[in-house]
Protein backbone atom coordinates (compact mmCIF):
# COMPACT_ATOMS: atom_id res chain seq x y z
CA UNK A 1 0.00 0.00 0.00
CA UNK A 2 1.26 3.51 -1.34
CA UNK A 3 2.55 5.62 1.71
CA UNK A 4 -0.30 8.40 3.24
CA UNK A 5 -3.00 6.02 1.93
CA UNK A 6 -4.93 3.69 4.10
CA UNK A 7 -7.70 0.94 3.86
CA UNK A 8 -11.19 1.92 4.91
CA UNK A 9 -12.77 -0.92 6.18
CA UNK A 10 -16.64 -1.93 5.09
CA UNK A 11 -19.25 -0.06 7.43
CA UNK A 12 -21.51 -2.47 8.08
CA UNK A 13 -22.30 -6.27 6.45
CA UNK A 14 -22.15 -6.72 3.03
CA UNK A 15 -24.08 -9.52 1.36
CA UNK A 16 -21.33 -10.68 -1.00
CA UNK A 17 -22.77 -11.83 -4.90
CA UNK A 18 -25.92 -10.34 -3.29
CA UNK A 19 -26.49 -13.19 -0.91
CA UNK A 20 -30.03 -13.28 0.64
CA UNK A 21 -30.81 -10.01 -0.90
CA UNK A 22 -34.10 -9.43 -1.94
CA UNK A 23 -34.25 -7.63 -4.95
CA UNK A 24 -37.53 -8.09 -6.69
CA UNK A 25 -41.37 -8.55 -5.86
CA UNK A 26 -42.45 -11.16 -8.75
CA UNK A 27 -45.27 -13.61 -9.89
CA UNK A 28 -43.11 -15.76 -12.18
CA UNK A 29 -41.55 -17.97 -10.70
CA UNK A 30 -40.55 -19.60 -6.65
CA UNK A 31 -37.49 -21.46 -5.95
CA UNK A 32 -38.01 -23.42 -2.54
CA UNK A 33 -34.20 -24.14 -2.07
CA UNK A 34 -34.87 -26.07 1.61
CA UNK A 35 -37.80 -27.83 0.37
CA UNK A 36 -36.66 -28.80 -3.64
CA UNK A 37 -39.49 -27.16 -4.88
CA UNK A 38 -39.42 -24.99 -8.58
CA UNK A 39 -42.87 -23.19 -8.73
CA UNK A 40 -43.45 -21.33 -11.80
CA UNK A 41 -46.99 -18.97 -12.07
CA UNK A 42 -48.44 -21.22 -9.60
CA UNK A 43 -47.22 -24.38 -11.08
CA UNK A 44 -45.01 -27.13 -10.26
CA UNK A 45 -42.39 -27.62 -12.77
CA UNK A 46 -42.35 -31.24 -13.14
CA UNK A 47 -45.99 -30.74 -13.90
CA UNK A 48 -45.36 -28.24 -16.32
CA UNK A 49 -42.54 -30.99 -17.73
CA UNK A 50 -45.14 -33.58 -18.11
CA UNK A 51 -47.95 -31.96 -19.51
CA UNK A 52 -47.20 -28.50 -21.27
CA UNK A 53 -45.93 -27.50 -24.02
CA UNK A 54 -43.03 -24.89 -24.17
CA UNK A 55 -45.70 -22.43 -26.18
CA UNK A 56 -47.80 -23.12 -23.83
CA UNK A 57 -45.21 -22.49 -20.83
CA UNK A 58 -44.02 -19.55 -22.81
CA UNK A 59 -47.90 -17.99 -22.88
CA UNK A 60 -48.23 -18.48 -18.83
CA UNK A 61 -45.08 -16.54 -18.38
CA UNK A 62 -45.71 -13.88 -20.95
CA UNK A 63 -49.67 -13.55 -19.98
CA UNK A 64 -50.31 -10.02 -18.79
CA UNK A 65 -47.15 -8.06 -19.70
CA UNK A 66 -48.20 -7.91 -23.33
CA UNK A 67 -51.52 -6.20 -24.96
CA UNK A 68 -53.29 -8.64 -27.87
CA UNK A 69 -51.86 -11.87 -26.49
CA UNK A 70 -53.52 -14.62 -28.83
CA UNK A 71 -54.93 -17.87 -26.78
CA UNK A 72 -52.58 -20.61 -28.91
CA UNK A 73 -48.75 -18.88 -28.84
CA UNK A 74 -48.06 -21.60 -31.09
CA UNK A 75 -49.07 -20.19 -35.04
CA UNK A 76 -47.38 -16.33 -33.86
CA UNK A 77 -44.03 -18.26 -32.28
CA UNK A 78 -44.04 -20.38 -35.59
CA UNK A 79 -44.43 -17.06 -37.73
CA UNK A 80 -41.31 -15.41 -35.65
CA UNK A 81 -39.41 -18.42 -36.44
CA UNK A 82 -40.15 -17.59 -39.86
CA UNK A 83 -38.88 -13.35 -39.68
CA UNK A 84 -35.88 -14.66 -37.62
CA UNK A 85 -34.26 -16.74 -40.38
CA UNK A 86 -34.14 -13.60 -42.56
CA UNK A 87 -30.76 -12.41 -40.01
CA UNK A 88 -29.42 -15.87 -41.01
CA UNK A 89 -28.29 -14.51 -44.10
CA UNK A 90 -25.10 -12.85 -41.81
CA UNK A 91 -23.84 -15.95 -40.53
CA UNK A 92 -20.95 -16.16 -42.58
CA UNK A 93 -18.01 -19.06 -41.72
CA UNK A 94 -16.18 -17.18 -39.69
CA UNK A 95 -18.82 -16.41 -37.13
CA UNK A 96 -19.92 -19.62 -37.55
CA UNK A 97 -16.04 -21.08 -36.38
CA UNK A 98 -16.92 -19.38 -33.12
CA UNK A 99 -18.30 -20.71 -29.91
CA UNK A 100 -21.83 -21.28 -30.87
CA UNK A 101 -23.34 -19.08 -28.24
CA UNK A 102 -20.73 -16.08 -29.24
CA UNK A 103 -22.23 -16.65 -32.45
CA UNK A 104 -26.08 -16.32 -31.69
CA UNK A 105 -25.56 -14.18 -29.51
CA UNK A 106 -24.16 -12.11 -32.29
CA UNK A 107 -27.28 -13.13 -34.75
CA UNK A 108 -29.48 -12.11 -31.70
CA UNK A 109 -27.79 -8.23 -31.94
CA UNK A 110 -28.87 -7.99 -35.39
CA UNK A 111 -32.45 -8.01 -34.02
CA UNK A 112 -34.51 -5.05 -32.99
CA UNK A 113 -34.43 -3.59 -29.90
CA UNK A 114 -38.34 -3.18 -28.94
CA UNK A 115 -40.47 -3.71 -25.85
CA UNK A 116 -43.79 -4.64 -27.87
CA UNK A 117 -44.89 -8.66 -28.15
CA UNK A 118 -43.88 -8.72 -31.58
CA UNK A 119 -39.75 -8.07 -30.45
CA UNK A 120 -40.96 -10.45 -27.75
CA UNK A 121 -41.76 -13.25 -29.92
CA UNK A 122 -39.13 -12.86 -32.59
CA UNK A 123 -36.56 -13.39 -29.47
CA UNK A 124 -37.99 -15.99 -28.37
CA UNK A 125 -37.66 -17.76 -31.73
CA UNK A 126 -34.14 -16.37 -32.05
CA UNK A 127 -31.92 -19.08 -30.13
CA UNK A 128 -34.48 -21.96 -31.74
CA UNK A 129 -33.44 -20.91 -35.21
CA UNK A 130 -29.99 -19.24 -35.41
CA UNK A 131 -28.60 -22.47 -33.18
CA UNK A 132 -29.32 -24.57 -35.66
CA UNK A 133 -27.78 -22.60 -38.59
CA UNK A 134 -24.70 -21.82 -36.70
CA UNK A 135 -24.28 -25.62 -36.24
CA UNK A 136 -24.89 -26.50 -39.87
CA UNK A 137 -23.00 -23.83 -41.54
CA UNK A 138 -19.78 -24.75 -38.63
CA UNK A 139 -20.08 -28.29 -40.30
CA UNK A 140 -20.58 -27.25 -43.88
CA UNK A 141 -23.95 -27.60 -44.32
CA UNK A 142 -26.56 -25.11 -45.55
CA UNK A 143 -28.89 -23.80 -43.20
CA UNK A 144 -32.73 -25.25 -42.62
CA UNK A 145 -35.54 -22.75 -42.95
CA UNK A 146 -38.37 -22.94 -40.39
CA UNK A 147 -41.54 -24.29 -41.01
CA UNK A 148 -44.13 -22.25 -38.91
CA UNK A 149 -46.71 -25.20 -38.78
CA UNK A 150 -44.22 -27.37 -36.46
CA UNK A 151 -44.08 -27.30 -32.30
CA UNK A 152 -41.52 -25.06 -31.42
CA UNK A 153 -39.80 -28.49 -30.47
CA UNK A 154 -39.63 -30.28 -33.20
CA UNK A 155 -38.76 -27.15 -35.69
CA UNK A 156 -35.61 -26.99 -33.24
CA UNK A 157 -34.34 -30.50 -33.91
CA UNK A 158 -35.73 -30.68 -38.00
CA UNK A 159 -33.63 -27.45 -38.72
CA UNK A 160 -30.17 -29.17 -37.10
CA UNK A 161 -30.53 -32.49 -38.60
CA UNK A 162 -31.86 -31.79 -41.63
CA UNK A 163 -34.67 -34.62 -41.14
CA UNK A 164 -37.81 -34.57 -38.83
CA UNK A 165 -38.58 -34.96 -35.16
CA UNK A 166 -39.96 -38.15 -34.11
CA UNK A 167 -43.10 -37.13 -31.47
CA UNK A 168 -40.89 -38.83 -28.46
CA UNK A 169 -37.69 -36.52 -29.62
CA UNK A 170 -39.75 -33.32 -29.94
CA UNK A 171 -41.53 -34.12 -26.43
CA UNK A 172 -38.33 -34.61 -24.85
CA UNK A 173 -36.71 -31.60 -25.91
CA UNK A 174 -40.42 -29.88 -25.12
CA UNK A 175 -39.81 -31.09 -21.21
CA UNK A 176 -36.49 -29.93 -21.18
CA UNK A 177 -37.54 -26.01 -22.97
CA UNK A 178 -40.52 -26.24 -19.94
CA UNK A 179 -38.26 -27.21 -17.06
CA UNK A 180 -35.66 -24.40 -17.79
CA UNK A 181 -37.71 -21.56 -19.23
CA UNK A 182 -37.94 -19.39 -15.30
CA UNK A 183 -35.61 -20.30 -12.13
CA UNK A 184 -35.75 -16.97 -10.09
CA UNK A 185 -33.82 -14.70 -9.95
CA UNK A 186 -30.61 -16.32 -10.96
CA UNK A 187 -27.48 -14.40 -12.58
CA UNK A 188 -29.26 -14.03 -16.01
CA UNK A 189 -32.47 -12.93 -14.98
CA UNK A 190 -30.65 -10.71 -12.68
CA UNK A 191 -28.85 -9.23 -15.24
CA UNK A 192 -31.68 -8.76 -17.74
CA UNK A 193 -33.71 -7.13 -15.26
CA UNK A 194 -30.95 -4.76 -14.60
CA UNK A 195 -30.85 -3.59 -18.24
CA UNK A 196 -34.61 -4.14 -18.66
CA UNK A 197 -34.48 -1.11 -15.83
CA UNK A 198 -32.69 0.76 -17.95
CA UNK A 199 -35.29 0.95 -20.81
CA UNK A 200 -32.78 -0.43 -23.10
CA UNK A 201 -35.37 -2.58 -24.77
CA UNK A 202 -35.81 -6.39 -24.91
CA UNK A 203 -33.35 -6.83 -27.19
CA UNK A 204 -30.91 -5.39 -25.21
CA UNK A 205 -31.54 -7.52 -22.02
CA UNK A 206 -31.87 -10.95 -23.36
CA UNK A 207 -28.38 -10.03 -25.05
CA UNK A 208 -27.00 -9.86 -21.43
CA UNK A 209 -28.88 -12.64 -20.50
CA UNK A 210 -27.47 -15.08 -22.97
CA UNK A 211 -23.98 -13.19 -22.00
CA UNK A 212 -24.14 -14.11 -18.18
CA UNK A 213 -25.50 -17.69 -19.41
CA UNK A 214 -22.23 -18.23 -21.29
CA UNK A 215 -20.31 -18.40 -17.72
CA UNK A 216 -19.29 -22.03 -16.79
CA UNK A 217 -21.05 -21.07 -13.31
CA UNK A 218 -24.26 -20.51 -14.70
CA UNK A 219 -25.39 -22.39 -18.14
CA UNK A 220 -22.02 -23.56 -19.71
CA UNK A 221 -21.65 -26.18 -17.38
CA UNK A 222 -23.74 -28.93 -19.25
CA UNK A 223 -20.85 -29.85 -21.54
CA UNK A 224 -18.54 -30.53 -19.17
CA UNK A 225 -20.87 -33.20 -17.92
CA UNK A 226 -20.64 -35.14 -21.16
CA UNK A 227 -16.89 -35.32 -21.15
CA UNK A 228 -17.16 -36.30 -17.77
CA UNK A 229 -19.16 -39.13 -18.35
CA UNK A 230 -16.91 -39.87 -21.52
CA UNK A 231 -13.71 -39.88 -19.38
CA UNK A 232 -15.47 -42.41 -16.62
CA UNK A 233 -16.40 -44.87 -19.25
CA UNK A 234 -17.78 -47.07 -17.90
CA UNK A 235 -19.50 -47.52 -14.48
CA UNK A 236 -16.98 -49.86 -12.38
CA UNK A 237 -14.45 -46.51 -13.60
CA UNK A 238 -16.70 -44.18 -11.20
CA UNK A 239 -15.78 -44.41 -7.62
CA UNK A 240 -12.13 -43.75 -8.26
CA UNK A 241 -12.53 -41.16 -11.39
CA UNK A 242 -14.46 -38.97 -8.42
CA UNK A 243 -12.37 -39.32 -5.57
CA UNK A 244 -9.37 -38.63 -7.54
CA UNK A 245 -10.92 -35.55 -8.96
CA UNK A 246 -12.22 -34.24 -5.58
CA UNK A 247 -8.31 -35.11 -4.13
CA UNK A 248 -7.41 -32.66 -6.82
CA UNK A 249 -9.78 -29.84 -5.95
CA UNK A 250 -11.92 -30.25 -9.25
CA UNK A 251 -15.60 -29.61 -8.74
CA UNK A 252 -17.90 -31.96 -9.87
CA UNK A 253 -20.19 -30.97 -12.77
CA UNK A 254 -23.70 -31.63 -12.59
CA UNK A 255 -23.93 -31.90 -8.45
CA UNK A 256 -24.21 -28.72 -6.18
CA UNK A 257 -26.45 -25.59 -6.50
CA UNK A 258 -26.12 -22.54 -5.00
CA UNK A 259 -29.95 -22.40 -4.03
CA UNK A 260 -30.56 -25.85 -3.67
CA UNK A 261 -30.11 -27.58 -0.40
CA UNK A 262 -31.81 -31.01 -1.54
CA UNK A 263 -32.13 -32.67 -4.53
CA UNK A 264 -33.07 -29.78 -7.83
CA UNK A 265 -36.18 -30.80 -8.88
CA UNK A 266 -35.51 -30.25 -12.44
CA UNK A 267 -33.11 -32.74 -11.94
CA UNK A 268 -35.92 -35.55 -11.38
CA UNK A 269 -38.46 -34.16 -14.36
CA UNK A 270 -35.90 -34.64 -17.32
CA UNK A 271 -34.66 -37.82 -15.80
CA UNK A 272 -38.54 -38.78 -16.66
CA UNK A 273 -38.15 -37.19 -19.72
CA UNK A 274 -34.98 -39.12 -20.83
CA UNK A 275 -36.80 -42.90 -19.68
CA UNK A 276 -39.45 -41.87 -22.10
CA UNK A 277 -37.13 -40.96 -24.61
CA UNK A 278 -35.53 -44.59 -23.76
CA UNK A 279 -39.17 -46.73 -24.53
CA UNK A 280 -38.20 -45.80 -28.43
CA UNK A 281 -34.66 -45.58 -28.70
CA UNK A 282 -31.81 -48.50 -28.71
CA UNK A 283 -28.89 -46.35 -27.19
CA UNK A 284 -30.48 -44.48 -24.66
CA UNK A 285 -31.48 -46.81 -22.01
CA UNK A 286 -27.43 -47.92 -21.62
CA UNK A 287 -26.36 -44.28 -21.39
CA UNK A 288 -29.39 -43.51 -18.92
CA UNK A 289 -28.23 -46.63 -16.82
CA UNK A 290 -24.54 -45.49 -17.10
CA UNK A 291 -25.36 -42.03 -15.94
CA UNK A 292 -27.13 -43.38 -13.09
CA UNK A 293 -24.56 -44.82 -11.90
CA UNK A 294 -22.44 -42.55 -11.78
CA UNK A 295 -24.57 -40.19 -10.31
CA UNK A 296 -25.31 -42.52 -7.47
CA UNK A 297 -21.63 -42.80 -6.84
CA UNK A 298 -21.22 -39.27 -6.62
CA UNK A 299 -23.54 -38.06 -4.50
CA UNK A 300 -22.69 -41.14 -1.85
CA UNK A 301 -19.12 -40.10 -2.17
CA UNK A 302 -20.11 -36.09 -2.00
CA UNK A 303 -21.98 -37.01 1.13
CA UNK A 304 -18.87 -38.63 2.53
CA UNK A 305 -16.61 -35.99 1.67
CA UNK A 306 -18.16 -32.99 2.50
CA UNK A 307 -20.89 -33.85 5.58
CA UNK A 308 -21.64 -30.45 6.20
CA UNK A 309 -23.01 -29.12 2.63
CA UNK A 310 -25.57 -30.91 1.00
CA UNK A 311 -24.29 -31.42 -2.64
CA UNK A 312 -26.74 -33.10 -5.03
CA UNK A 313 -27.64 -33.87 -8.32
CA UNK A 314 -28.70 -30.41 -10.48
CA UNK A 315 -30.51 -29.79 -13.54
CA UNK A 316 -27.30 -29.60 -15.36
CA UNK A 317 -26.98 -33.54 -15.24
CA UNK A 318 -29.40 -35.09 -16.75
CA UNK A 319 -29.41 -31.96 -19.00
CA UNK A 320 -26.71 -33.33 -20.89
CA UNK A 321 -27.97 -36.29 -20.94
CA UNK A 322 -31.04 -35.63 -22.28
CA UNK A 323 -29.53 -33.31 -24.77
CA UNK A 324 -26.76 -35.62 -25.89
CA UNK A 325 -29.84 -37.90 -26.37
CA UNK A 326 -31.41 -36.18 -28.97
CA UNK A 327 -28.06 -35.46 -30.94
CA UNK A 328 -27.45 -32.18 -30.10
CA UNK A 329 -23.76 -30.90 -29.43
CA UNK A 330 -22.07 -30.26 -26.47
CA UNK A 331 -20.82 -26.82 -27.27
CA UNK A 332 -24.51 -26.36 -28.13
CA UNK A 333 -26.05 -27.05 -24.99
CA UNK A 334 -25.79 -23.55 -23.50
CA UNK A 335 -27.36 -22.13 -26.85
CA UNK A 336 -30.36 -24.59 -26.44
CA UNK A 337 -30.50 -23.48 -22.52
CA UNK A 338 -31.30 -19.73 -23.75
CA UNK A 339 -33.90 -21.22 -26.24
CA UNK A 340 -36.33 -21.96 -23.01
CA UNK A 341 -34.65 -19.36 -20.87
CA UNK A 342 -35.58 -16.35 -23.30
CA UNK A 343 -38.95 -16.41 -22.48
CA UNK A 344 -38.51 -15.62 -18.63
CA UNK A 345 -35.73 -12.96 -19.21
CA UNK A 346 -38.43 -11.46 -21.38
CA UNK A 347 -41.05 -12.17 -19.13
CA UNK A 348 -39.15 -10.54 -15.81
CA UNK A 349 -37.81 -7.96 -18.10
CA UNK A 350 -41.45 -6.83 -18.64
CA UNK A 351 -41.90 -7.22 -15.06
CA UNK A 352 -39.20 -5.03 -14.37
CA UNK A 353 -40.32 -2.61 -16.31
CA UNK A 354 -44.20 -2.25 -14.78
CA UNK A 355 -41.90 -1.32 -11.63
CA UNK A 356 -40.67 1.94 -12.96
CA UNK A 357 -37.54 1.70 -11.28
CA UNK A 358 -34.26 1.37 -12.08
CA UNK A 359 -32.02 -0.96 -10.76
CA UNK A 360 -29.23 1.00 -8.75
CA UNK A 361 -27.56 -1.41 -5.63
CA UNK A 362 -25.15 0.46 -3.18
CA UNK A 363 -21.47 -0.60 -2.56
CA UNK A 364 -19.26 0.07 -0.01
CA UNK A 365 -15.79 1.49 -0.70
CA UNK A 366 -12.82 -0.13 1.01
CA UNK A 367 -9.95 1.14 -1.18
CA UNK A 368 -7.81 3.72 -0.07
CA UNK A 369 -8.47 7.34 0.55
CA UNK A 370 -5.95 9.98 1.06
CA UNK A 371 -4.95 10.78 4.63
CA UNK A 372 -5.47 14.26 6.32
CA UNK A 373 -2.49 16.25 6.83
CA UNK A 374 -0.75 15.90 10.18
Amino acid sequence: MSKGLSAVPAAGPVAEGLEGVVAAHTVLSDVDGQAGRLTIRGYAVEDLAQRASFEDVAHLLLDGFFDGMPSDLAPALGAARVRAFAEVAALDEGLARRDPVEAVRALIARLPDGDGLDTALLLIAAPAVFTPAVLRVAAGQSPVAPDAALSHAADMLRMTRGVPATDGEARALDAYLVTVCDHGLNASTFAARVVASTRAGLTSAVLAGISALKGPLHGGAPGPVIEMLDVIGAPDNAQAWILAALARGDRLMGFGHRIYRVRDPRADALKAAIRQLAQTSSTVPGRLAFAEAVEQAAVRILRDHKPDRPLDTNVEFYTAVLLEALGLPPAAFTCVFAMGRTAGWIAHAREQLATGKLVRPQSVYVGPRTKAAA
